[in-house]
C-alpha cells in the first residue's frame, strides 16, 4: 500500500467505528487503537512483507466487542469481533484469503482466548495490542481497568508480594508481576520482543519506586 492508500484505508476504517455503539471503557477507546496501529507501523518496518491492509484492520477492529475483564464470556470477544468484522468489511475488496487471515488475526490478539497466532500478520497485530499494557500508558491503562474494578492500590503491608500469592484481582500493582512481567516473553516478533523488555523495565522501575513510597512510614 502507499501512503496515501495507508490514509483512505485509515479512514474507511475509523469510519466504521464511529458507526457503532459507544463504548464508555477508555482503556480500549480510538486512541488506544491509534496506539496500536503505531506500533504495528513500527514492526511493519522490519517485516515488509506482510499485508499491511490486513495488519492495519486488525489493529483497528479487534476491539470491536469488547467485554469487561471479569465477564464471563471474556475468552470469546475476540472470536465475536472477529465475525464482526468480517461483517462490516464484506464489500471491502478483501479476498477470501486476506478476510480469513485478518479474521485470525483479531482472533488471536486476545489474551484471554489463547489462540496461537499463526501468521505474520497475526504476530505482528498480537505484538502491537500487548505492547500498550507496557510502559507509561500501559501502566495508566492497568490503574484505570483495576479501578473501574473496584481494585485496591496495593497490599498493605506487602506490596511486592514478598510473603503472600499475588493476586491482581484484589491488587492492582499485583498485575505487573501477574501478567505485564511476562508479556516481552511471550512477544511474537523479536522487534516486538526488544520493544517490550524496554517498556518493561520502565514498568518495573515504577513498581519499585511506587511500593517504596507506600512502605514509608
Amino acid at each position: 500500500m502507499n501512503p496515501q492508500q495507508q490514509t483512505d484505508w485509515q479512514h474507511r476504517l475509523i469510519a466504521l467505528l464511529e458507526q457503532q455503539p459507544p463504548d464508555n471503557d477508555g482503556a480500549h477507546d480510538l486512541s488506544h487503537l491509534h496506539r496500536v496501529w503505531a506500533v504495528a507501523r513500527q514492526l511493519l518496518a522490519q517485516y515488509p512483507e506482510a499485508d499491511t491492509r490486513v495488519v492495519m484492520a486488525g489493529c483497528y477492529l479487534h476491539d470491536l466487542v469488547n467485554l469487561p475483564k471479569n465477564h464471563a464470556q471474556r475468552q470469546m470477544a475476540s472470536r465475536w469481533s472477529a465475525e464482526r468484522a468480517r461483517q462490516l468489511l464484506a464489500d471491502s475488496g478483501l479476498s477470501a484469503a486476506q478476510m480469513d487471515n485478518l479474521a485470525h488475526a483479531i482472533e488471536a490478539h486476545s489474551y484471554s482466548a489463547a489462540i496461537a497466532p499463526r501468521s505474520l500478520e497475526a504476530r505482528i497485530v498480537q505484538d502491537a495490542d500487548r505492547m500498550d499494557a507496557l510502559g507509561p500508558v500501559g501502566l495508566a491503562r492497568m490503574f484505570y481497568v483495576s479501578g473501574r474494578m473496584g481494585r485496591a492500590l496495593a497490599h498493605p503491608l506487602d506490596p511486592l508480594a514478598k510473603q503472600r500469592a499475588t493476586d491482581d484481582q484484589a491488587w492492582a500493582i499485583d498485575h505487573i508481576a501477574v501478567k505485564l512481567a511476562k508479556l516481552p516473553g511471550m512477544m511474537q516478533t523479536d522487534a516486538g520482543r526488544q520493544m517490550a523488555e524496554r517498556k518493561l523495565q520502565w514498568l518495573l522501575t515504577f513498581r519499585d519506586e511506587f511500593c517504596q513510597d507506600w512502605m514509608a512510614r
